[in-house]
């Protein structure tokens, strides 16, 4: 049985593993990170199940110009509300990337999780995303 400081570590690592995914285009990768049904609901629109997540994924990245600039994502202002196999983590996010101008912040917001603990491992099972910094609001 884990302790709650380890249960949150693992889950800032979930939190970090995402951000990691995403940035690098491993969809797959970053779809495995949540249950079988799980939920991800971005601006853009909402994937369910894992195939449903790669394929809003796809088309969120075929609105980028390609080549892409390069991106990272930086999770802050992590809390964690543990309930045994079950927590709700809130944090915010902000995006930097390559421009021709140099590093901008291209977008930032908030996410809100709902995570499941599944054989000893923690997965979003839905994840709502709230951008409410993007282009042209600064």
């Amino acid at each position: 049985m884990t302790t709650a400081l380890e249960d949150k570590d693992a889950i800032r690592e979930l939190l970090a593993e995402y951000c990691y995914r995403l940035d690098n285009y491993r969809f797959d990768d970053m779809a495995a990170l949540f249950t079988e049904g799980g939920t991800w609901d971005t601006a853009f629109g909402t994937g369910t199940t894992r195939a449903g997540i790669v394929g809003q994924l796809q088309k969120i990245a075929a609105l980028s110009p390609d080549p892409k600039p390069k991106r990272i994502h930086h999770c802050t202002n992590i809390v964690i509300r543990l309930s045994g196999d079950t927590a709700k983590v809130t944090s915010n996010w902000v995006v930097v990337e390559n421009s021709d101008a140099g590093p901008r912040i291209s977008s930032a917001g908030g996410y809100a999780d709902g995570l499941v603990k599944v054989n000893g491992g923690w997965f979003f099972q839905c994840r709502k995303i709230d951008r409410f910094i993007a282009p042209g609001q600064f």
